[in-house]
């Protein structure tokens, strides 16, 4: 995932998430629920909470605040350590098992990976390599949710897809082959800068949306996504600012409060601020 091929990388995974989190004393009464066999409390937060992922997002990145985005990444469960060496891979490992032991969380040492040189799985590759061409549309599903594991990595991929997706032959089978190959080819993105200001390009076509977050001519994230019915049907201004909404929706979490350039080819876009009347869709679009 990092910018540069020297880097080392380790992947650490908690082990039952949620479940490392103790519910307040006051608090345990609310989860009660009934069985046969009598009335039981959580006395950990359950998976199925609305609340709960965000919380958890909440925890880890206040155990690690010291640590995000110069040498981890956090998502969820899952800790990203990334160094520009094996010596100093060493030091960050010491100081995030420290800081988990501080914290009393604990790690599954079996979903664990160390001392890694690509940030791409390399069973990820191989599972990939040896799959066999999908023939049904459960075997269709089966290969798309494995390749979505590195969309993020991928221009276009839902574009690319779309033929698996609809079964249109003999596209199906170009589209499979090209999916293996770009899969296998474990392309490299450059490691975000929360500081610095970002660039959001835009393509739009009939067969779908595509996106590409930049920072200094780097590519740091792709995004796609395929056309519902009746958005094919759109006029060409909110065809455009379809794509755009998509990447800012996609990436809000990075571009909110931060500077953000948008570069788009259809010019029309840029006096959209500027028109005293936007029709419905556009404003919801917008407000959204």
């Amino acid at each position: 995932m990092h910018a540069w091929r020297s880097h080392r990388f380790l992947k650490i995974d908690l082990r039952s998430e949620y479940h490392q989190i103790k519910i307040r004393e006051e608090d345990i009464p609310k989860t009660a629920f009934s069985t046969r066999y009598g009335l039981y409390e959580y006395l950990v937060m359950s998976f199925g909470l609305t609340n709960a992922p965000a919380f958890f997002m909440y925890m880890m990145n206040s155990v690690f605040m010291n640590e995000l985005d110069k040498f981890v990444v956090v998502f969820i469960d899952d800790i990203l350590v990334y160094s520009k060496n094996e010596k100093e891979l060493e030091e960050h490992l010491r100081i995030v098992l420290l800081q988990l032991r501080e914290h009393k969380l604990y790690a599954k040492f079996s979903k664990c990976a160390f001392w890694l040189k690509e940030a791409v799985d390399p069973s990820k590759v191989e599972d990939v390599l040896n799959w066999k061409q999908p023939q049904t549309v459960t075997e269709i599903r089966s290969f798309l949710g494995l390749a979505g594991y590195y969309r993020r990595f991928i221009k276009d991929f839902s574009k690319i897809a779309k033929p698996m997706t609809a079964l249109t032959h003999p596209k199906c089978e170009e589209a499979y082959q090209t999916l293996k190959k770009l899969l296998t080819l474990a392309p490299i993105l450059a490691q975000l800068d929360i500081t610095k200001p970002f660039d959001v390009y835009f393509d739009a076509s009939g067969s779908g949306l595509g996106c590409v977050l930049m920072q200094e001519g780097r590519v740091i994230a792709y995004a796609s996504c395929q056309l519902r019915k009746h958005e094919v049907n759109y006029p060409t201004h909110d065809f455009e600012l379809l794509v755009v909404v998509h990447a800012l929706k996609k990436w809000r979490h990075y571009l909110l409060g931060n500077t953000c350039h948008i570069y788009t080819d259809h010019k029309s876009l840029k006096y959209i601020f500027t028109q005293p009347e936007l029709n419905m869709r556009q404003r919801r679009w917008l407000e959204n």
